[in-house]
């Protein structure tokens, strides 16, 4: 790496993992794929020792920042809502040497790296064909992505520039569609209390999905992780596969919401790192079934394009578009 160069520090931050990279923001496409490395944020104490390690690992010096946290970001401050650091901006600043820091949810990142993702970069889930994102007209954009936890956002674009939407969208109250989903809700509800759609669609949403039908079953599944739910389904367990089946038709019904919230009707795009697991149900479940049904709209809702995110790192990209559209 040259360090001269005017690069800009990114970091992705979930509750998992944090990711970092570099970002040349006078580029076409800023993000220097070349830079990214991923550590689990359990191996430190904050993210100011994270971001450390990773400079001194590839010997850079930025003297700018954009941080994307899977959290509420409140000020200068941050809480990772499935991990215990809190991020404050200006110490985080000042620990890491640098001349400015831009501390955004992960969700704005998310939607902001819907403006440089290409065609190649997704795989349709039903609706119109994109072919990428253009440059012409306003155009407002749905995020809804699944991972350790359910992040959602929107993006706007007005005379030319865009406006990533920070939410906690993910923690709006699921709502039942069906006898077997309201019997799930009662389930939850008697173990979490109030019951948002994060308890459904989410890492931990699918054990606790998984979990609910077994005891409606009658049966126990002891303690699971995601990944044994989704390698038991690949054997053709059938609670499992029905787990995943829910999961889908849950998280079709939340995107449909989301665009009559925020009239997204350009296109709903789906990051996190479940999606690309479940892919091979999500295509052929009941997610757009669920999407399009909404009643009067159900027309309209048949022509938006739902499209599941297969790039590699899009917090990343989605912060490097931030820091390309952040005055220097």
């Amino acid at each position: 790496m040259n360090a001269s160069t005017p690069d800009t520090l990114l970091a992705d931050i979930g509750g998992t993992n944090a990711r970092f990279a570099l970002a040349a923001p006078q580029l076409e496409q800023p993000l220097r794929e070349d830079s990214v490395q991923v550590f689990s944020v359990a191996d430190f104490p904050s993210l100011a020792d994270a971001a450390r390690h990773y400079l001194d690992r590839i010997g850079a010096t930025p003297s700018a920042a954009v941080f994307a946290v899977a959290g509420r970001v409140d000020g200068d401050e941050a809480r990772i809502t499935n991990h215990p650091w809190v991020i404050s901006a200006a110490r985080t600043r000042q620990a890491l040497s640098l001349e400015r820091l831009q501390l955004v949810n992960d969700f704005a990142a998310q939607a902001m790296a819907v403006s440089l993702l290409r065609a190649q970069d997704v795989v349709a889930i039903g609706g119109n064909a994109w072919r990428g994102a253009d440059e012409e007209g306003d155009r407002t954009y749905a995020v809804i992505g699944a991972g350790t936890g359910l992040g959602v956002g929107g993006l706007i674009r007005r005379d030319g520039r865009y406006y990533p939407l920070q939410t906690e969208g993910g923690h709006v109250s699921f709502a039942p569609g069906t006898p077997e989903e309201i019997e799930i809700l009662q389930r939850l509800s008697g173990e979490f209390g109030r019951v948002s759609n994060e308890r459904l669609v989410s890492g931990s949403g699918l054990v606790n999905l998984h979990r609910a039908l077994s005891q409606i079953a009658g049966e126990d599944p002891g303690p699971l992780q995601p990944a044994d739910i989704t390698a038991m389904a690949r054997e053709g367990d059938a609670r499992c596969l029905r787990a995943i089946d829910v999961f889908c038709a849950v998280y079709g019904a939340a995107a449909g919401d989301l665009v009559l919230t925020l009239g997204a009707w350009d296109g709903v795009f789906l990051p996190g790192g479940l999606v690309p697991r479940l892919m091979p149900w999500l295509q052929h479940s009941g997610f757009r079934q669920r999407f399009e049904h909404k009643g009067r709209f159900s027309p309209a809702m048949a022509r938006i394009p739902t499209l599941a995110v297969t790039h590699p790192q899009p917090g990343l990209l989605g912060a490097a578009a931030l820091a390309r559209h952040t005055p220097r």
